[in-house]
């Protein structure tokens, strides 16, 4: 290939940095104008889209794992501006994986939605898609600004998708949602007004060279617009007692929406493991590790809160909404304890994680779709004071399981050993991951020596899981064992695939293990050295060699 021809592909290549944003952006107002009465047409075109987008993702991300990049590459300058002037889009490990895993999540859902739940009510296409477009500019931007930007778009859409299906619950979780978050919104803005106060910049590379320099007023500015922008994402990412709301909202939103809810408590935590890394990092100087025991403190409780949660929950909408406070505090204690060796394992359960409970929240309402309410009341009430009748003698010894319920029997184990972190599914990998980082058993460092904290998560960590496997043993068990009701649900194959592929995915977490968890330490150890990712941005070269 000639040079020329070289050049061209490689900048043809380097403008697929900002289609995971300028595709779904167009896709989901190109749906607005279409009639509502062709839902399946624009059912058609998000799913379409969103698989471009899934494959688009798993290109990035082979491209993001090219070590020895050339200088500047996977840094996108909108408007031919350098940083820290212009607004960039930066592609590494972390930004990638997580532009991977919201395209997945979001084909799931997407798929699940067209077999009923699109139609319930206007503008879920557009909506979903404008809410991916959000996700993906919240991952790749390389500025604060920005970040809120994407932020808001993603909220915006959250709102409409949280109340799609109407009924009192939704409104009423919706309208308590839509006011935390406009809250944590107006806390996002007077945290980054702070912080460009003291140090002219929101770029976060910009911000990790400059912060070490600052005067110590500064810089006690840049600390506290820190802490009130860290608020913000701790609301989004559920850490107790700022997830009072979760809960409900995720409980009551509808299945697809629920499914794909769940990785946007990951969009706190990315946002804080990056700032943690990238900006208060070992070359932060005084405000190296700020806000760290924050974190851990905030984590173990609200792995605690979450776990009690599952224990006492009765439904299954709120054990899966309690699971994900569960997944938030493990991964947010994990970063506060600042081990190096566990932030590999902590990639690795935050993609199970999610994977798991996104496929739980599918997989609920196919269980119990067709169920009587009053059934669930009775069911409780003899589990409490047992069965009058128990006594009787039966006259079946057995009946036979409908392939229905045994798929969706195999289903629920699945997401049942998956949650407690039992082996040898992907909850275990990840779970043995974090630990082995913990006391250093991965080789790559020094065992480090272990503090009362560290027990105290590994602790919770154990107990957790035991919660999880009790709460969903109860519930497995009324549900597919001993139910009352001999009601098979009808359930479609466009809706039972997305759970299949979800869990099967994590199956095969499981048998790659070893592939897997090389990405999540090269993704940590770039973490860790910060300083690759400030120099690519701040001197990648302009377009045309300018």
């Amino acid at each position: 290939m000639s040079t020329a021809g070289s050049s061209a592909l490689t900048n043809w290549m380097h403008h697929l940095l900002i289609l995971p944003i300028l595709l779904p952006l167009m896709v989901g107002a190109a749906m607005i104008p279409i009639d509502e009465r062709n839902r399946m047409a624009k059912g058609v075109m998000g799913f379409v889209s969103t698989l471009a987008l899934f494959i688009l993702s798993m290109v990035l991300m082979r491209i993001a794992s090219v070590d020895g990049a050339p200088a500047g590459s996977g840094v996108y300058q909108l408007g031919n501006w350098p940083a820290p002037f212009g607004i960039v889009l930066v592609l590494d490990r972390l930004s990638a994986l997580m532009l991977c895993l919201t395209s997945g999540l979001a084909l799931a859902a997407q798929a699940y939605s067209i077999a009923r739940w699109h139609t319930a009510g206007h503008h879920f296409h557009s909506l979903f898609q404008l809410l991916i477009a959000g996700l993906n500019g919240s991952f790749l931007t390389g500025d604060l600004f920005n970040l809120f930007v994407f932020f808001e778009m993603m909220l915006a859409a959250s709102y409409g998708l949280l109340l799609h299906g109407s009924g009192p619950l939704r409104v009423k979780a919706g309208l308590q949602y839509v006011a935390i978050n406009l809250a944590a919104s107006s806390l996002f803005l007077i945290g980054v007004s702070l912080i460009y106060g003291a140090t002219g910049t929101l770029n976060m590379a910009d911000l990790s060279m400059k912060l070490a320099t600052l005067s110590p007023d500064d810089r006690q500015m840049v600390e506290v617009g820190a802490g009130v922008l860290g608020v913000a994402f701790l609301v989004k990412a559920g850490m107790w007692p700022l997830s009072f709301w979760l809960p409900t909202a995720y409980s009551a939103a509808t299945p697809p929406v629920a499914a794909v809810f769940a990785i946007l408590t990951k969009v706190g935590i990315y946002v804080i493991l990056r700032l943690s890394l990238l900006v208060f990092g070992a070359s932060a100087g005084a405000s190296a590790g700020f806000g760290q025991p924050i974190l851990l403190a905030g984590g173990l409780l609200t792995i605690a809160f979450g776990a009690i949660g599952v224990l006492a929950s009765q439904a299954m909408g709120r054990l899966a909404a309690y699971s994900v406070l569960v997944s938030s505090g493990t991964l947010l204690a994990a970063i506060g304890l600042g081990h190096p060796g566990m932030i590999a394992g902590a990639l690795f359960y935050l993609v199970s994680s999610t994977l798991t409970i996104a496929a739980f929240f599918l997989l609920i309402e196919l269980v119990e779709r067709g169920r009587d309410a009053g059934a669930d009341v009775l069911a409780v009430t003899m589990e409490a004071y047992g069965d009058a009748d128990e006594d009787e003698e039966e006259e079946e010894v057995g009946a036979a399981i409908p392939g229905t319920m045994a798929i969706l029997g195999l289903c629920f184990c699945l997401c049942a050993l998956l949650l407690a972190g039992l082996p040898p599914l992907s909850g275990f990998v990840a779970k043995f991951a974090i630990l082995g980082g913990l006391f250093g058993l991965s080789g790559t460092e020094a065992a480090p020596a272990i503090s009362t904290a560290d027990w105290t998560y590994v602790t919770l960590l154990i107990v957790s899981g035991l919660a999880a496997m009790i709460a969903m043993n109860r519930v497995g068990i009324r549900t597919f064992w001993a139910s009352i009701e001999n009601t098979v649900p009808r359930v479609v194959v466009i809706e039972i695939t997305p759970v299949v592929v979800l869990l099967a995915t994590c199956i095969f977490l499981s048998v790659q293990a070893g592939p897997a968890m090389r990405y999540m330490q090269a993704t940590a150890d770039s973490l860790f050295d910060p300083a690759g990712y400030t120099e690519r941005v701040l001197t990648a070269p302009r377009a045309g060699g300018q």
